[in-house]
C-alpha cells in the first residue's frame, strides 16, 4: 500500500483509536460463534423434546418433557438477538439465517408428523424475525448518528482538516510509542489584513483553498514522507512527518508545502499572494515531552516571523527560548499580584427571554500605567511559571465577596461561574478553597457553578471526576467550557458529574455559515439535553445568531449581544434595575 493511500485513510484510524470511545463496539467473532452454538444446540434439544410424551420426575412432580421445548426456544430466541447486537451485520446475517432455516423445518414436522406442539415456536422465531430486524435497523441508525456527531468534533468545519486535537492525539500516540516523527507549526503571514480588507468570507475561503492543497500533497504522498495536515485555529496549521530516512528529508517536505502556495490564489475573480511561516521540532532530538514539543515548533515559527526576512523555515534550537524575557515578565506578574492589580470583571449569561441567569467571573489585571492587560498576555505566562493559582484565587476571592454581598442586597436567584484550570483543579485542597470560599462569603453553595474546559476530561478523566463529584455532593454546580472544540465522546459525557454544557464561541461563529454548521450546534443541544444538560452558546453577537438558538432550543446564551464583561458597580446596577 502506498503512503498516499495511507495518508488517506489516516484520520479514519486516528478517529476509530481515539475520538469514537462513545460508538458501540462489536464483540469478538469467538463470541457470536458461541452465541450460534448455543443455539444449534437449544435446537437439537427443541426437536427431542417437542413431539415427546415422555414424563420427568422435578421434586415432587411430574412433568412432560415436551415443556422443556419452550424453554429452549426462549434461549434460542435470547441468542439470535445476542448476536444482532453484538455482532453487527455479520451477527445479524447469521441470526436471520439460522431463524429461517428453522422456520420450514418447524412447519414440515407440523404439516408431515401432525406435531402441532411447534406451532408457538414457528410463531415465535417470525416475532424474533421481525425483533432482529428493528434491533438491527435501530443500531445502523444510531451508529451511523454518534459516528456523525464524533467525526465532526475531530475535524475542523471550515477545512475538512482534522482539528488540533486530533492531531494532539497522534502527538501523544507517536510518543507514547517512541516513534520519530518532526512536528510543525504553520502561520498564514499577513492572513489578518486579508480578512480587514477583503472580508470574512473570502478570507476563509483562502483557508479552504490552502487546507485544499495541503490535503491533496498528503492524501497522494507527493512529498515521500508520510505526513498529517491539521488546522489548528484561525490561519494556524500543524503537519506531522514520519517515514523520513534523514532529518534534511523533514526540511525538504516542508519547502513542498511552502511552493504549494507559491504564485497567484484566484478566489471569487480577486488574485492572493499567499505565503506561511512554518517552525518545526523533532522528537525526540529537540524533545521527549508530550506538552512541550509542539511549543518548541510554535517557538520556532514565530521566531522565522519576527525575524521578517526572506526565509520563511526555520527549525527549532534551544537558545530560542528566551528565559530572560520570560524571567521579566514573570516579576511583572509578581509585582501585579502582590500590588493587588488582580481583579474580576463579570459577564452576564441570559435565557432566551433574556432574563439574567448569573455571572462568569473572569481575571484580569492591570499594568504599572494603569492600563488593563489582555488574558491572552497574562495566562500563558502565569501557567508557564506557575502563578495562575495565585491569580486563580485572587480572583474567586473577590468575586465570590462581591457576589455574596450582592445576594445579601438583593436576594436575587442567580448563579456565579469561575473558571478553574487544570493544574489548580488537580492541585491537592482544591475542594477545601472552595468550601472556605463559600463559607467566607456566604453564597449558597447551588448559587456557585464551576466551570471546566473540555480538555480536563481528556487528559485527566479519573481524577478530575471525582474531584468535581466531591465538589457536586457538596450541591456546587459543574460547566462543561468549550464544548465542540475538543472531541469528548458520549462515554466521557456520561461519566462527569456536570450540569451545563458551554458550546464554544468558534461553533456559534460558523453556525449560519451553511445548513451543516447549524445542524452540528443543534446536533450537540439535543445531545446535551438527552444526558440531562442544560446547555450556554457562547460569543453571541448577532441578532440572527440568537434567532438560530432560540430554533433549536438553546437554553441560555452569553455574549456581547446582551451583555460585555462588566466592573462590579455595572454588574451589580444591572441585577438591582
Amino acid at each position: 500500500m502506498s503512503k498516499g493511500l495511507d495518508n488517506k485513510d489516516e484520520n479514519s484510524r486516528m478517529r476509530e483509536s481515539f475520538g469514537l470511545q462513545g460508538v458501540r463496539k462489536e464483540a469478538p467473532r469467538s463470541v457470536i460463534i458461541l452465541l450460534l452454538l448455543i443455539y444449534l444446540a437449544s435446537t437439537v434439544i427443541i426437536s427431542v423434546t417437542a413431539g415427546s410424551q415422555r414424563v420427568v420426575e422435578v421434586g415432587d412432580s411430574y412433568v412432560f418433557l415436551y415443556t422443556f421445548a419452550g424453554i429452549f426456544s426462549s434461549i434460542c430466541n435470547l441468542c439470535v438477538i445476542l448476536m444482532v447486537i453484538f455482532g453487527g451485520k455479520i451477527g445479524f446475517v447469521w441470526s436471520v439465517t439460522a431463524l429461517l432455516v428453522q422456520i420450514p423445518m418447524n412447519l414440515l414436522g407440523i404439516i408431515v408428523k401432525h406435531n402441532y406442539t411447534s406451532l408457538p415456536g414457528v410463531v415465535g422465531n417470525i416475532l424474533t424475525v421481525i425483533v432482529v430486524i428493528a434491533i438491527y435497523r435501530s443500531n445502523k441508525k444510531m451508529d451511523a448518528y454518534q459516528k456523525r456527531i464524533l467525526e465532526q468534533a475531530t475535524t475542523d468545519i471550515l477545512t475538512g482538516l482534522p482539528n488540533r486535537f486530533a492531531g494532539r492525539e497522534l502527538v501523544y500516540d507517536l510518543i507514547g510509542r517512541k516513534r520519530p516523527f518532526a512536528a510543525v507549526a504553520i502561520n498564514i503571514n499577513g492572513f489578518k489584513s486579508i480578512n480587514d480588507t477583503m472580508g470574512f468570507d473570502l478570507g476563509n475561503k483562502v483557508l479552504v483553498e490552502v487546507a485544499r492543497r495541503w490535503k491533496e500533497i498528503a492524501d497522494k504522498g507527493l512529498t515521500g514522507t508520510r505526513d498529517y495536515v491539521t488546522r489548528i485555529n484561525g490561519d494556524e496549521f500543524a503537519i506531522i512527518i514520519r517515514d523520513y530516512e534523514k532529518e534534511d528529508d523533514v526540511l525538504s517536505t516542508i519547502k513542498y508545502y511552502e511552493e504549494a502556495l507559491g504564485g497567484t490564489m484566484s478566489i471569487d475573480g480577486y488574485d492572493f499572494f499567499v505565503r506561511a511561516s512554518f517552525g518545526y521540532a523533532f522528537f525526540p532530538t529537540d524533545s521527549d515531552k508530550k506538552d512541550t514539543l509542539l511549543s518548541c515548533a510554535v517557538t520556532a515559527m514565530k521566531e522565522i516571523k519576527r525575524l521578517g526576512t526572506g526565509e520563511h523555515i526555520l527549525r527549532y534550537t534551544p537558545d530560542l527560548n528566551n528565559e530572560q524575557d520570560l524571567l521579566f515578565k514573570e516579576k511583572k506578574l509578581r509585582d501585579a499580584i502582590a500590588e493587588d492589580r488582580v481583579f474580576a470583571v463579570f459577564q452576564p449569561q441570559f435565557d432566551m427571554s433574556h432574563k439574567l441567569r448569573g455571572f462568569e467571573a473572569l481575571a484580569r489585571i492591570t499594568n504599572s500605567d494603569g492600563d488593563v492587560v489582555s488574558p491572552a498576555k497574562f495566562v500563558p505566562i502565569a501557567e508557564r511559571v506557575g502563578l495562575i493559582g495565585r491569580i486563580d484565587l485572587t480572583v474567586y476571592r473577590k468575586a465570590t465577596e462581591f457576589f455574596g454581598d450582592l445576594l445579601k442586597k438583593t436576594g436575587a436567584d442567580i448563579t456565579l461561574s469561575l473558571n478553574v484550570s487544570v493544574k489548580h483543579l488537580m492541585k491537592s485542597g482544591f475542594v477545601e478553597e472552595i468550601q472556605g470560599l463559600i463559607k467566607d462569603s456566604g453564597i449558597p453553595a447551588d448559587h456557585l457553578e464551576i466551570e471546566i474546559t473540555e480538555s480536563i476530561m481528556i487528559e485527566s478523566t479519573e481524577k478530575a471526576a471525582a474531584r468535581l463529584d466531591e465538589l457536586k455532593k457538596k450541591g456546587i454546580r459543574i460547566a462543561i467550557d468549550d464544548f465542540g472544540t475538543g472531541y469528548s465522546s458520549l462515554s466521557y459525557l456520561n461519566s462527569f458529574p456536570a450540569d451545563i454544557l458551554k458550546i464554544d464561541k468558534s461553533f456559534i461563529d460558523m453556525m449560519n455559515t451553511g445548513e451543516s454548521s447549524k445542524k452540528y450546534v443543534e446536533a450537540i443541544i439535543s445531545l446535551a439535553h438527552v444526558l440531562g444538560y442544560s446547555v450556554v452558546a457562547e460569543g453571541v453577537e448577532y441578532e440572527d445568531q440568537l434567532e438560530t438558538l432560540r430554533g433549536i432550543d438553546c437554553d441560555y446564551i452569553q455574549g456581547y449581544i446582551w451583555g460585555r464583561p462588566l466592573p462590579k458597580e455595572e454588574a451589580e446596577k444591572l441585577v438591582t434595575e
